[in-house]
């Protein structure tokens, strides 16, 4: 049997292939602060759509249905906003509990090897280092100054996306006529699959409040609300939350009942994975996970939190496209046949 040597002209083009994939990879991540707003207000727009399609069937002109919905958006945004903010800032108030629990554990667990007085110096100097790194990461007003202006500039440039793309949706595909249908039909499975998984969280998150409050873990609706967000992070978000509850589990209770937050955070977990989105989400938009994975990793470390939101949209779009395109549907030679007789 003869092996097949890769020619000279095979090498070249995988060569660059791979340059140009650096290249655009370089690109996007400069380009962090127009592109990732702009992918946001894509896929916010995408989700959108089954919205201005009823507004379209009622009559709505169509600049005026893009309006009502920038509107929707954005007043959900600000509620969103005004109602996490409470959250957070009890979050935040906690971290310095959870952590001087933690450096407890830390002593206690060196004193039973070393000595006192090597411990206690120990302490003493991460005392110092954590309230120096505390003073090093407060932000100036310099740097309050500088980031205000990008942030409402990236604001901006969501909204100013999400409008003209929901004013302009049908012009744009009718531009691509041989992959129009392709296109709405990836649009539709983004749509499904972010309303269900939003109503799955949103069920999660309930769970998870009502028994954090049967427990009696501090905050329950902290919980839940993290729950919610945290599972749009595939993988990330749930593993995050469960050491997060395992930490104030020791911290509140003893025993036996200190593993019990955790764990009933996981059963809700695994049995929403397991049984509820695979029912609900269906078989067609389920992707492998380590693709699922690397995706998220990639969206996170190319454009950070909004990377890490879009990251999975886009991945369910560019399968659903795919999975579309003229030449894998079905009805393809027998929309042909009539033209090639």
């Amino acid at each position: 049997m003869s092996t097949r040597i890769p020619t000279s002209g095979t090498i070249q083009t995988v060569a660059i292939a791979l340059v140009a994939m650096v290249a655009v990879v370089t690109a996007m991540k400069l380009a962090q602060g127009l592109l990732a707003p702009v992918t946001l207000g894509l896929v916010l727009a995408i989700v959108a759509a089954p919205g201005m399609r009823l507004l379209a069937r009622l009559g709505v002109p169509r600049a005026v249905s893009a309006s009502i919905s920038l509107i929707c958006v954005g007043a959900f945004t600000v509620l969103l906003i005004a109602g996490l903010g409470p959250i957070a800032m009890d979050l935040i108030g906690q971290v310095p509990r959870i952590e001087d629990e933690i450096r407890y554990w830390v002593i206690d667990a060196s004193r039973a090897i070393r000595g006192l007085e090597s411990v206690q110096f120990e302490l003493e100097q991460s005392l110092a280092e954590d309230g120096q790194a505390v003073e090093e990461a407060m932000p100036s007003l310099l740097d309050a100054l500088w980031v205000a202006p990008n942030f409402a500039a990236q604001l901006l440039t969501l909204a100013g996306t999400f409008f003209f793309f929901t004013l302009t949706q049908n012009e744009i595909y009718a531009a691509f006529k041989h992959h129009a249908v392709s296109l709405r039909q990836a649009d539709r499975a983004v749509s499904h699959y972010f309303i269900t998984v939003t109503t799955i969280n949103a069920g999660l998150g309930l769970a998870v409040f009502a028994v954090m409050t049967a427990i009696g873990v501090p905050n329950p609706i902290l919980w839940g609300a993290a729950a919610f967000f945290l599972n749009f992070v595939l993988y990330l978000g749930p593993v995050l939350l469960l050491v997060s509850l395992g930490v104030v589990g020791f911290t509140e209770f003893t025993g036996l009942y200190a593993v019990l937050p955790a764990l009933a955070y996981l059963t809700l977990n695994m049995t929403e994975a397991q049984f509820v989105t695979p029912t609900l989400v269906g078989q067609r938009l389920q992707l492998n996970p380590l693709v699922v994975f690397l995706a998220i990793l990639f969206g996170l470390w190319l454009w950070g939190p909004i990377g890490g939101i879009v990251s999975l949209p886009v991945l369910v779009w560019v399968t659903a496209f795919m999975a579309n395109t003229p030449e894998q549907r079905p009805d393809t030679d027998k929309t042909l046949a009539p033209t090639q007789a």
